[in-house]
């Protein structure tokens, strides 16, 4: 059997400014950066983890941070052509890179494309600009829109991201949004509740009872407008917080989803590579330093146990509408999930058994999240990873 492609994702850790809801392994930048020293660790770091997956097909890049829109094209470009020099790419090699939507950076949209980049990713968060200011975010809402407009012309596929349930906000206000933005959506939004981490401003802020998001009953109240709305679009979600029409699912993404194997540079970056999870350094620097001396910044490299990729397929699979592949965590893991749990689950409407594919193959291959399910699925996860049992020899 062929190995299954995998994902190489990229990670530059600068942004011009720090958002206040963000616990992202980024960092401000300053006018230091050297650039051209960058672009040789990094390349350096896939050159010498290369070997690690060497004999699998390269299916998608993606470029995050922090904010890759700061790189430069032409190191894009590089980045680009070193990969391709490492491993033989799988049919449409899927390059994603996230951008902001300053005019800045917007100025950059064509060069990047004309490095290798064929899917933009960008930050909008917000279509209204009180909610902006209080996000952190430098653009305004016309920038939004013309960056928008800028990509759809230049890119063949185009995502971008909203937050809600923000401060203050009403469902009726984020109707108006959502619908203003799967109007402008030509395949793609990924739609996240806000969610307050620890070490952030924002959690400082709501320690100190500065800032008050919706409860519980009204997050749900979000959350099914949300569904209802892309659907009617025909934006449904795919996963938890991404919805896309047919054809314009994030390939990199369902790669991690799917349990596929990826490999991960630059500073704190995480890979999954032949049942080991390895982590990068996470300090810019120190990072910098390491590559420079090794050629790489591994800082742990863990086999992980059967039951530890059983219970990580698990996590990772049950936030698909398409749900888990029961055989492949089977097959990989060589744990089974206790078929009486499935079948309590199953009665009480929160999950379903579903073939792969009811075209071709009769039989539950699938373990799928109910519609009734989803608002619960961290429960259900916990439930299920809990019945976990080896399969009988």
């Amino acid at each position: 059997m062929s190995p299954l492609p995998f994902g190489l994702y990229i990670h530059w850790p600068f942004c011009l400014s720090k958002c206040p809801y963000c616990d992202f392994n980024s960092h401000v930048a300053d006018a230091t950066i050297d650039h051209d020293k960058w672009l040789s660790a990094l390349l350096r770091e896939m050159e010498m983890l290369g070997p690690r997956v060497r004999d699998a097909p390269l299916g998608s890049i993606f470029f995050g941070g922090g904010t890759p829109s700061l790189m430069r094209p032409e190191n894009i470009a590089r980045l680009i052509a070193g990969a391709g020099n490492l491993w033989p790419a799988a049919a449409e090699l899927e390059v994603t890179l996230e951008a902001n939507p300053t005019s800045a950076e917007g100025n950059k949209f064509a060069a990047f494309q004309e490095a290798g980049v064929n899917r933009l990713s960008l930050g909008i968060q917000a279509l209204e600009s009180g909610a902006l200011k209080r996000l952190g975010r430098r653009h305004n809402v016309d920038e939004a829109l013309s960056a928008l407009a800028m990509a759809d012309r230049i890119f063949a596929r185009v995502s971008f991201d909203l937050i809600y349930a923000r401060q203050n906000q009403s469902l009726k206000s984020w109707e108006k949004e959502l619908q203003r933005a799967v109007a402008l959506s030509k395949g793609h939004v990924s739609l996240y509740q806000l969610t307050v981490e620890p070490r952030t401003p924002f959690f400082e802020a709501q320690s100190g009872g500065r800032l008050k998001l919706p409860g519980p009953g009204l997050s749900r109240d979000f959350y099914d407008l949300t569904q209802e709305i892309c659907n009617r679009a025909g934006l449904p979600a795919y996963e938890i917080s991404n919805h896309a029409g047919a054809g314009h699912e994030s390939r990199h993404n369902l790669g991690y989803w799917r349990g596929q194997d990826y490999l991960g540079l630059g500073p704190g970056a995480h890979s999954r590579l032949r049942g080991h999870a390895l982590v990068n350094e996470p300090n810019p620097q120190r990072w910098l330093k390491l590559v420079e001396a090794r050629g790489h910044s591994l800082v742990s490299d863990t086999p992980l146990s059967p039951l530890e990729r059983a219970q990580e397929f698990l996590l990772m699979g049950l936030r698909l509408t398409e749900g888990l592949d029961l055989p492949r965590l089977a097959e990989c893991s060589g744990y089974r999930i206790a078929p009486p749990v499935i079948q309590e689950l199953e009665d009480d409407g929160l999950v379903a058994l579903k073939p792969a594919d009811a075209a071709l193959i009769s039989g539950p291959k699938r373990l799928v999240v109910t519609r009734r399910g989803r608002p619960v699925l961290n429960t259900l996860i916990h439930i299920l990873a809990a019945s976990l049992r080896k399969n009988p020899s």
